[in-house]
């Protein structure tokens, strides 16, 4: 079971003068699935990538603990999962040698059992010696949650989690959100119903606009 926390304080954001949120106050405390929620252009990418560290909020504050003990910005990336459409591959290598590249990058060395199994998981095993190119769009997004998941993370962040997937590809999806959330922190945005389903606990930008 995680002792991974997430805590948001007041946390308000504007794009020059426009108010995407306001007074975002929660806590998440235990393993689970937590999901955010709102139309297109509510903030919902703009909300997972404040969580991530990927940009900053306009005001407010987002803590991360691990055992008591804030984490820095520095090493958050040791510690957290990201996925979403926008991320980018490296076409031109083989899947295998993006997740190479991608435990260099993050400064440890490849699980293979461990990305052995996500493969396997998200039915790309046979073809992790293909270039990337030759994926079809869903077959990248699948991909992009092999490099989430492959340095174990206490916290998993999606974006979209499955856009461009067909119905064999949401099944792997949400089988590995339910079994990520049963022992650590998975936050989903999205405006799905079906992928909303999967969480208990809902937050719906639509209630932080003023």
């Amino acid at each position: 079971m995680t002792n991974y926390t997430l805590e948001l304080s007041d946390v308000k954001k504007f794009f020059g003068r426009r108010l995407i949120f306001n007074n975002l106050n929660f806590q998440i405390k235990k393993a689970g699935v937590y999901g955010i929620s709102g139309p297109n252009g509510s903030g919902k990418s703009t909300l997972v990538k404040i969580i991530a560290g990927i940009i900053g909020t306009s005001s407010g504050k987002v803590t991360h603990n691990l055992n008591g003990k804030e984490i820095i910005p520095e090493k958050l990336h040791d510690h957290i999962g990201f996925v979403s459409p926008y991320l980018v591959l490296y076409e031109e290598f083989s899947a295998w040698e993006n997740l190479e590249l991608c435990a260099q990058i993050r400064g440890i060395n490849l699980n293979e059992q461990r990305v052995i199994y996500l493969l396997e998981k998200f039915l790309l095993l046979n073809r992790k010696g293909d270039l990337v190119k030759t994926y079809s769009s869903g077959m990248k997004q699948r991909l992009k949650f092999i490099f989430a998941l492959m340095h174990s993370p206490a916290l998993l962040i999606l974006d979209e989690p499955t856009s461009n997937l067909d119905d064999e590809g949401k099944s792997s999806v949400y089988e590995i959100i339910k079994e990520e959330g049963s022992k650590n922190i998975v936050i989903l945005a999205s405006n799905e119903n079906q992928d909303l389903s999967l969480c208990p606990e809902i937050i719906d930008l639509k209630n932080f606009k003023e």
